[in-house]
């Protein structure tokens, strides 16, 4: 009942509103234009649209400069770095659209049971370290406890960056 009387009270607003709009001006100022000279919007309205278009324009000049240099796509790479157990090494994949981290996915490839724990935490933080971030801007130092597979990281992260590199 009170959705009804809601919709009633809307629709007479609504129709208020409108009648408003049609009333005599009570200024005694007439309007510009005359009901026996059409109006000519189609300039005014060209102007518009040209101004849209010319902020359409800077803004995919403004997308082209953000992503310039760097190919969409889906790249993945190896990077290694040393633990206190030996070498370790690690698989980076990462999907890029209009040079922004889309998604990002680490495979473990720890052979010490103590790196394969850390690299599983690495892989589980990365995400919310990197999507969203240019290809460029793309940086960890320490991710869910982990220093020493940031190292890994980012050479793979450096691979990557020259695989996506147009030119």
């Amino acid at each position: 009942m009170f959705r009804t009387q809601l919709t009633g009270s809307l629709l007479a607003l609504g129709s208020l509103a409108a009648l408003a709009g049609c009333q005599p001006s009570m200024s005694g100022e007439q309007d510009a234009s005359s009901d026996d000279e059409p109006r000519d919007d189609s300039a005014e309205y060209e102007e518009q649209r040209e101004e849209s278009q010319e902020r359409e324009t800077r803004r995919d000049d403004r997308d082209d400069r953000d992503a310039e240099g760097v190919r969409d796509g889906s790249y993945r790479a190896s990077g290694g770095y040393q633990s206190p157990n030996g070498p370790e090494t690690i698989e980076v994949s990462i999907t890029v659209s209009n040079g922004v981290i889309e998604s990002v996915e680490v495979i473990p490839q720890a052979t010490n049971s103590t790196s394969k724990r850390y690299q599983g935490d690495f892989a589980g933080g990365l995400a919310a370290e990197v999507v969203g971030k240019s290809l460029e801007e793309a940086d960890v130092t320490r991710v869910a406890g982990s220093s020493l597979t940031s190292g890994g990281f980012a050479e793979a992260l450096q691979t990557i960056r020259q695989d996506a590199k147009v030119g």
